[in-house]
């Protein structure tokens, strides 16, 4: 008995973001086969005390040079970026570390709202496009919206129990539905608090165990194999009527980001893309 609670306790999914918005993480889901997101980024910060960068949010790898993530991964100190990883722990020869040269937050990022959760990571150097670490292409702006129902997927680092404070070691994921944004705007569900936009993606499975929490943020949403979200927002303890919320990558955000990058995102080639 007891192990039956402990193998339902460890498969929930909690939803939790810090008052600092420092991330969101998967707690449960499962290992992925290793390597097989390459596009997968881990963003790092050196913690007071020590010996080693920490991990505290997660991204994508859309160019050589730049990670798209959450505002909300801000950080004052300097971050850096490890590409081509499965596990954060060992010392795998595919691993690329980059620091980040600069930090592109949107300037409409509202941290009371959760609207325009989105922000650019410039690298000091471009990544090395290999097998182990590819491009993940962005949407086509005229079919940016996804379908309630449309089944997702979200992988990060983040931790694998509600009490724990640590991340996972090895890449994991979990599967998701989305909910349309009238329902999740409904009383029985976040009642507008905060209000889910149209610029943003309601998902969770269908019972409330799964989904992205604390360390996942800015991790990529994928739906139908293409990338439609960033990891955002949810409550602390899973519910169903309490979905994860991700920013949909819509128009108005990939013509901000061809402003900053300076290239026209959504015609790009899909070369590099996994």
């Amino acid at each position: 008995m007891k192990s039956l609670q402990h193998t339902l306790f460890v498969s929930l999914i909690v939803v939790s973001l810090t008052p600092t918005y420092h991330g969101v993480e998967i707690i449960g889901g499962h290992e992925v086969e290793p390597h097989s997101k390459p596009y997968m980024v881990s963003i790092q910060k050196d913690e007071c005390g020590k010996k080693s960068n920490t991990h505290y949010c997660g991204g994508a790898l859309i160019r050589s040079g730049w990670v798209l993530t959450a505002a909300h991964c801000q950080s004052k100190g300097s971050i850096r970026v490890v590409l081509g990883a499965h596990s954060l722990s060992r010392n795998e020869k595919s691993q690329q570390k980059l620091q980040v040269k600069e930090q592109h937050p949107h300037p409409q990022f509202n941290k009371k709202t959760k609207e325009n959760d989105i922000m650019l990571l410039e690298l000091s150097n471009d990544a090395k496009i290999n097998k182990d670490v590819k491009l993940l292409q962005l949407p086509k702006d005229k079919d940016a919206d996804v379908k309630p129902g449309t089944r997702c997927t979200v992988a990060g680092w983040g931790v694998r129990t509600a009490k724990s404070n640590s991340p996972s070691d090895t890449l994991r994921e979990v599967m998701l539905n989305v909910i349309d944004r009238k329902t999740c705007n409904s009383k029985d569900y976040y009642n507008r608090k905060p209000v889910v936009t149209k610029d943003m993606i309601c998902a969770s499975d269908s019972k409330g165990r799964e989904d992205a929490a604390k360390g996942d943020s800015g991790g990529p949403l994928i739906c139908d194999s293409k990338f439609k979200g960033i990891v955002s927002y949810g409550p602390r303890k899973p519910t169903a009527k309490k979905p994860g919320i991700y920013t949909l990558i819509s128009k108005k955000y990939l013509d901000w980001i061809q402003k900053i990058i300076g290239i026209q995102t959504y015609n790009m080639t899909t070369e590099g893309f996994y």
